[in-house]
């Protein structure tokens, strides 16, 4: 594993910041030294400012670190941020000209053309446009790299194997969210019990124009967009975790089943060849169970950074249809960014 490296966590006190906590604890590679967030915590320890809303005990190592703000200097090296999006722009932009390795779990950055909007599995290549952005962004040791949103992150990495082996020319997909995704105090129990909500302030979009950046082509240090047309619905439902997608796609060739189920179930890549910490075994499980997957029962498969596909069929309209799951703060937030970290680390980029 080499080094081991200090990191700074930006909204530290939040879902993801937590589940950043939870996460790093005992990380062969990352060791927290810094925390980071709103005004009413600066000052306390995490202990104080923090309410604790994960399973389990909150870090013993993090309990009486002094939690400062989202600014330079921090006592680290590498910078998770999973601040809101309206701040995390000219806070990360600072961080990265300081010196800092921004990896952001925000979506402030993620579609401008110099900076990577990574899954390591998928467009690992991508790590090319750090060259650029030194350029464009006048950095020398700083850089900012970005996962996508959560349920991007679901839908490309079930779409990956599939555009690989046979191309795509078309997806739809119809998303089912949990509560978390809308963090914490997030959905008002009046409005989640009995219901559900089918709008997401811009999560459609995000979905839609994110798979196209991930999958595209990278070449003379940009990436052109992939070629096909993705359509996206997303609704709020009363699950505490995991994201799940119903979807259906349009392949570039024809596809027997059996080659389509391999496709899911053979997939690995990148990370799984450099056995990298968080990297799952197996990115994609397949499930045959007519009734799988359930977000109760899938959601921590592969520690939570495995998507799983099930309901695998011909479908009447398009070619395919199949429902994917993740786990939306660990594989759709946190997971995600420590895994990028762990990229770039094993690559040399920090």
């Amino acid at each position: 594993m080499g080094r081991k490296y200090r990191v700074g966590i930006l909204g530290a006190t939040g879902t993801v910041g937590q589940r950043f906590i939870q996460l790093l604890e005992g990380h062969p590679q990352f060791e927290v030294s810094a925390l980071a967030a709103s005004d009413r915590s600066r000052g306390k320890t995490y202990g104080e400012a923090c309410a604790w809303r994960l399973p389990g005990e909150m870090p013993s190592a993090v309990r009486g670190m002094l939690v400062g703000a989202p600014e330079p200097p921090l006592d680290c090296e590498i910078v998770f941020s999973s601040l809101p999006g309206e701040i995390a722009r000219e806070t990360e932009e600072a961080f990265a000209r300081a010196g800092y390795a921004v990896i952001s779990n925000s979506s402030a950055l993620r579609m401008d053309e110099d900076v990577p909007l990574l899954i390591p599995e998928v467009n690992h290549e991508h790590l090319g446009m750090l060259d650029t952005q030194k350029g464009t962004r006048s950095l020398e040791r700083g850089m900012i790299v970005t996962n996508p949103n959560c349920s991007t992150i679901m839908l490309v990495l079930a779409l990956a194997p599939l555009h690989a082996r046979f191309g795509v020319e078309a997806v739809v997909a119809t998303t089912l969210q949990a509560l978390s995704g809308a963090g914490y105090p997030g959905v008002a129990s009046l409005d989640a019990t009995d219901n559900v909500l089918p709008y997401i302030g811009g999560e459609e979009e995000k979905i839609e124009t994110e798979t196209l950046k991930i999958l595209g082509r990278f070449d003379a240090g940009r990436v052109e967009p992939a070629p096909f047309r993705v359509s996206a619905q997303v609704h709020r439902v009363n699950v505490s975790d995991g994201h799940m997608a119903a979807v259906r796609v349009k392949l570039a060739r024809p596809a027997a089943p059996e080659e389509v189920r391999d496709a899911f179930a053979s997939y690995t890549s990148l990370p799984q060849e450099l056995k990298l910490h968080t990297a799952p075994e197996r990115p994609i499980i397949v499930r045959d169970e007519p009734d799988r997957p359930q977000p109760r029962l899938d959601r921590d498969a592969g520690r939570g950074m495995s998507v799983t596909v099930g309901r695998i069929l011909p479908d009447n309209v398009l070619d395919y249809r199949f429902v994917a799951l993740s786990h939306n703060t660990v594989r759709g937030a946190a997971g995600a960014a420590i895994l990028n970290a762990e990229l770039l680390a094993a690559k040399g980029r920090i």
